[in-house]
This record gives C-alpha cells, structure tokens and sequence, in this order.
C-alpha cells in the first residue's frame, strides 16, 4: 500500500467514523424536529384538533428529553479527559541535538514537526495527541515548562508531578494553537542510551512520518471523537458517585459504548492506514540502517525486561529504587555480548555516538525515567524519602544484595521459631549459638528411606529451573516435629479450597490460625496431595515449612501496602488506593511466586549469609541474573539447583558436598538484620 493509497484508507474510514457521529447528532435531534413541525402546523392552523394537540405535547416532551440527554452525553465526552501515558518531558533546552534531529527528520519527509518530545520507560515509540482542553497547555518546542524542570535532583518531583496531573485551564492564546498542535513524540528511554544516533533517527522515521496524516482534518476529529468515546466509558465507570449520578452515568455509558462498538472497526482500519502510509513514507529516510536498527529494538527490550525484573525488582521490594536504569540496559547488553556467541559484534556498535548525547544531562534524564519506571512497574511512591532512596549500581550489592539475603534469612528463622523447631546446638562450643544454616539442614533432610521414587539430581547436575509441576516424592512426612505437624493440621478446614487458593492472605479473612503471630495458609497440609505439594513447596517438612513462610510473606507484603509483590497463588494487579488516585502500577512485573520457590529463595539467601560469613565470599551483581554471590571472585552458579534438591526432594547431599568445597561453616550462626 503507498503513501497515497494508505492516506486515502485512512480518510475514507475517517470519514465513517464521523458519519456516525453525525448519526447520533441526528437521533437525538429527530424528536426535535418533528416537535418543531407540528408547533409550526398548530400555529398555522393545519395541523388543529384534539388529536394533533397531545401529539405536541407528548412530542414536546420527548423533544425536550432527547435534547437534554444529548447535551448532557455530548458534555460528559466533550469533557472526559483522554486517558495520556505518564512520561518525563523533555523540553528543547534540555535536548537542544535530540530536537535538531527529530526537526530534520520531519523536514526529510515533509511532514508537520513533533510538537514536543517525551520519554517513557519502555522499549516503544509513539504519537500521541495531548491537544486535549483537560490535559491543560499545549506543549511548546521552546521547551517552556517542562525543559525548565530538568534541571537537578528537585526536579523529579516536578516532572513526576507534570506526568500525572494536569495544569490550570488553558488561556485564549493556549486555545487558538491547540487545534493546530502536533502530536507529542514519545520515544523510549532505553533506545537512547542503547542505539546510536543514526539507529535512533532510523527508528523514529516511521513514527515521526506519522504526523503527516494525523494533521488531516477528518483524521484528527474522528481520532478525538473516538478518545473522547473512550475516555467517557472510564469516567461513567468510576465508582464513590451517589445514586443519581450512577444513574445518569449509566446512561451514558451505555450510549458511550453503543457509539464505540459502532466506530471500532472504522477506527482500527483507519489507524492501520495511517501507520501504512508512514511506512511507506519513511523510507525514502535511511531505510538500510532500519533493517540493522530493528534487530537492536529486539535486544534493548530483551535487556530491558532482563533489568527490571532481575535487577531492579529486588531494590524496589527492599524500598531503593536504582536511579540509572538506561545506563544499566547498556552494562546488561554488552555482558549478554561478552557471554553468548550471537552477539558478538554488538560492543563493537559502542565506540559510535550514543544517541544520549543528544541530551544536555542525561544522568538527570535517566534519572527521572528510572523513577517514573518504579512507579509504572512497582507501584513505588512518586518522590523520593527516607523509605524510598535511590541507589547507584556501585552500592547495589551493599545495599540491596546484603540487606535482601539477610532479610530473607532472617524471615525464615522466624518462621521456624513459629513452627517449634529447635536447634540442638553443641554445648561445648559457643560459636554454635544463634540461628544457623544447619538448623534449615536438619529440619528440611528427609531421611534417604522415607523419600520418594523420584530421587535426586546428582550433586555435579546443574538444572538452575526444574520444572515447579513435577510431583515431590510420595513418602512419609519424616523429620516433621510435631509442633509443625499440629501447625499445620490445625488449619485444615471441612470443604476448604486447594492451597493454592488458600494462598492468598492478603485479606484478614483468607488466612488461617495463628502460630507466635505468623499466619498459616488453609489447607497447608504437611504430607497433601500432589497439587498442595506444588503449591505449599515439596513434601515433607518443606509442605509444612513453605505454607507458613508463604502466610508470612502475603502479610508483611500486605503490611507494606501499594507495590508489594503478590503472594504466591495471588494474581498481580494494582493497588487499588492507587487506582483511585489515578498514579498507581500500571504494569506489575512480579507473577506469582509458589511455596516452593519462596522456601527455595529464602534457603538460597540463608546460605549466601553462611558463605558471606564463614567463607568470605561477598555479594555481587549479575547484569542478566541480579543478586549473585561472588565466591573467590567468580559467580555459585551451581547453588540454585543444588538448593532445590534439599527443597523438593529432602536430600541434603548435594548442597553439604557445595559447602564442604567451599568452605561454608553450616553450624556457625550468621548475622540477620
């Protein structure tokens, strides 16, 4: 399809978008006109009689109804506020290159200039239309505002602030250039400190040619018809509204909805003309580099997702949020570089010029993304505190590796003084008293006889994901004390749901009993059925060990309010205080986690606090894998498997040879938050 061919697409369905729109003018204006007819005939005498009268008055009345119901549905969409993606302005002063070059782009392909330039922490590029009365002044190529607020530490608070809520009213001058403003060019964070200048450029062609036919009439009142539709059917949605106004927006809603289903097949083809007629248009503009540039959108959000997940996740649950994410997807790109053979190539890319030279500060910029992006993806606070400090890649491991595996550990010691397990230590050494990593050894080892057909990897095998759906072994619940045995039995409830269900104990009413103030999930049934098992974390003593460590986390998790991760079996969503205050995560990353990866997780950290302490290894930093303990200078990358044999299969074999090998004192106490 060309340029003209996909333009005209785009306006013909534009068009019909709009002829439905004139259609439901004219519904609600019908009743109208036929009231208008018969007064004229009543006053001119030919429409007279008894009959003709109450016909008036019946019209009239259905006239003056339909009037006010369209005014009223009409103002609702003329006013609903379009909903606007939360972004770090970038004003031209503050990327006084980056606008140069988005200038010449638009001048290239002859098409109208990006009205201003954003910034989302995200691996994507868009337009979007901010020329709505509710989203407050149009934006200035100047860089009025929203350039002036990077400027230092104190404005992130500014432009978080600017992301999510809107300014004071528009004056006449903002009113007469709002129809004729562009669109806002968003373009990826991580594309700036990942490509190169002739990449970016390259990648921004096709989005930037799109303000070419966004500036058509008819495509950009169908478009605002279209999000005003949109943006209605979410304010008649809201809840806290007394009964009448429920009412009405119901109503509403409904006619919203109608009108949307009407026009959504017109809009979706309207759009796929417009985005084919930028395709077509872009390349005539460095169409051989866009061939090369694509393969490396790939890999950023490859390593954009590996960052957020496995790297910054852990800081933002342990209230640090890493204030250089952008400079972190480079540091994880070139070590994916560095480790897999396909990539090699890529770091020769890194002697050309980064396209974040394009900024004037781009520490600040990053900066401000990082944020935004911990409040998009946790759902952390919008300004820094004291519980919510940022953190530099060089204090990561100190900061958070430490804190988190110290954290965890302690948890796990606590969750077994709930459960009555006691530590036997040796009377005639005193540096065996306090919590231990033997104490998790002991009560997890299952003896060899009473373990299931399913036996145990070989202590060389490395298998750093098994499968969580594999069945534990049938056995006996052996080595469970009695204390966790009447723990757990004293939560099975008649007609109880699975444990998986039971999970979740975020609400007060789903949890079951009480053991020394810590939570016991229903249903945590030490020696259950095959799908508790899966759940609850193995069989055994890990059943009963993981169901209340599972309880334990879901509480303080709830304890610790919006951004917490959700409890294994929990479905991951936003908090709903955010959702009310409209700054809320839009897009949580963690998914639900079983029993038997958090017991997993939690065994795993007790034993790096063990080598930490008795072995000298220190915490580090993976860029693809995140906290990772460094022991004689190189990655355990062989601990995580050999850790969940102890957990699935209760055999302690494999993990003891690790610590002999490295010299990791399990009976020495470890030190705990």
């Amino acid at each position: 399809m060309g340029v003209e061919a996909g333009a005209h697409a785009a306006r013909s369905r534009a068009l019909a978008v709009l002829r439905i729109r004139s259609r439901a003018v004219a519904v609600a204006l019908l009743p109208a006109a036929v009231a208008v007819v018969l007064l004229v005939g009543g006053a001119d005498g030919r429409l007279s009689g008894g009959g003709w009268s109450a016909a008036r008055g019946a019209v009239t009345t259905v006239a003056v109804v339909a009037l006010l119901c369209g005014a009223g549905i009409a103002l609702v969409v003329a006013r609903a506020r379009p909903a606007v993606s939360p972004t770090v302005p970038v004003g031209e002063k503050a990327a006084p290159d980056l606008y140069r070059m988005v200038r010449d782009l638009a001048d290239r392909l002859d098409v109208p200039v990006p009205s201003a330039i954003a910034l989302t922490p995200d691996c994507d590029s868009w337009l979007e239309d901010r020329t709505h009365r509710a989203h407050g002044r149009p934006p200035r190529t100047e860089g009025d505002g929203p350039g002036e607020a990077i400027r230092g530490a104190r404005g992130i608070r500014g432009r978080l602030r600017a992301a999510f809520r809107t300014s004071g009213g528009p004056g006449t001058e903002d009113g007469s250039r709002r129809a004729d403003a562009a669109p806002v060019l968003v373009i990826g964070s991580p594309f700036l400190w990942w490509m190169r200048v002739g990449e970016l450029r390259a990648v921004l062609a096709p989005v930037v040619a799109g303000t070419g036919p966004s500036a058509h009439p008819d495509i950009a009142a169908a478009r605002r018809f279209v999000r005003g539709l949109d943006a209605a059917v979410a304010v008649t949605s809201a809840p806290g509204r007394g009964p009448l106004v429920r009412a009405a927006g119901a109503g509403a809603g409904w006619v919203a909805r109608l009108l949307l289903r009407s026009c959504r097949g017109h809009a979706a083809e309207m759009e796929r003309g417009v985005a084919a007629a930028a395709a077509e248009r872009a390349q005539t503009v460095d169409y051989g580099v866009r061939i090369v540039a694509q393969e490396q959108v790939g890999l950023a959000y490859a390593g954009w997702d590996r960052l957020l997940t496995r790297v910054a996740l852990p800081a933002w649950r342990m209230g640090r949020w890493p204030s250089r994410l952008d400079a972190g997807v480079v540091a994880a790109l070139t070590e994916l570089s560095r480790r897999d053979r396909l990539a090699e190539g890529f770091t020769s890319r890194l002697g050309e010029r980064p396209a974040c030279d394009l900024l004037e500060e781009p520490g600040t910029v990053d900066e401000a993304a990082s944020l935004l992006a911990a409040r998009l993806f946790h759902g952390g606070p919008a300004e820094p505190g004291p519980d919510w400090a940022p953190v530099a890649w060089h204090e990561y491991p100190e900061e958070v590796v430490d804190r988190k595996w110290r954290a965890d550990a302690a948890r796990l010691h606590r969750v077994l003084d709930a459960l009555g397990v006691h530590h036997r230590p040796d009377t005639s050494r005193p540096d065996t008293q306090g919590p231990t990593l033997a104490r998790v050894l002991d009560h997890l080892t299952v003896p060899e006889a009473e373990r299931g057909g399913h036996g145990s990897p070989a202590a060389g095998t490395e298998d750093p994901d098994p499968d969580p759906g594999d069945p534990p072994g049938e056995g006996a619940p052996g080595g469970v004390p009695d204390s966790a045995l009447a723990a757990t039995e004293a939560t099975e409830v008649s007609g109880a749901a699975d444990a998986a269900d039971g999970a979740d104990a975020t609400d007060a009413g789903d949890a079951g009993d009480v053991v020394d103030g810590i939570e016991v999930l229903e249903g945590a049934d030490a020696g259950g059925n095959e799908d508790e098992d899966e759940a609850g974390g193995g069989s055994g003593p890990a059943a009963a060990l993981a169901a209340v460590l599972t309880a334990e986390v879901a509480r303080e998790e709830a304890a610790a309010g919006p951004g917490a991760a959700p409890a294994a079996g929990q479905q991951a969503g936003p908090d709903r205080d955010l959702l009310e205050d409209g700054m809320l995560p839009l897009f949580p990353l963690q998914p639900p986690r079983t029993g038997r990866e958090l017991l997993a997780d939690h065994v795993t950290a007790l034993v790096c606090c063990a080598a930490m302490d008795t072995a000298g290894a220190v915490p580090g930093l993976d860029w693809l894998d995140g906290p990772t303990l460094l022991l004689r200078g190189k990655r355990a990358a062989d601990l995580p498997p050999r850790v969940r044999t102890l957990v699935d299969t209760g055999d302690p074999g494999p993990l003891r040879d690790w610590l002999g090998r490295s010299g990791v004192r399990a009976e020495r106490p470890v030190r705990l938050v």
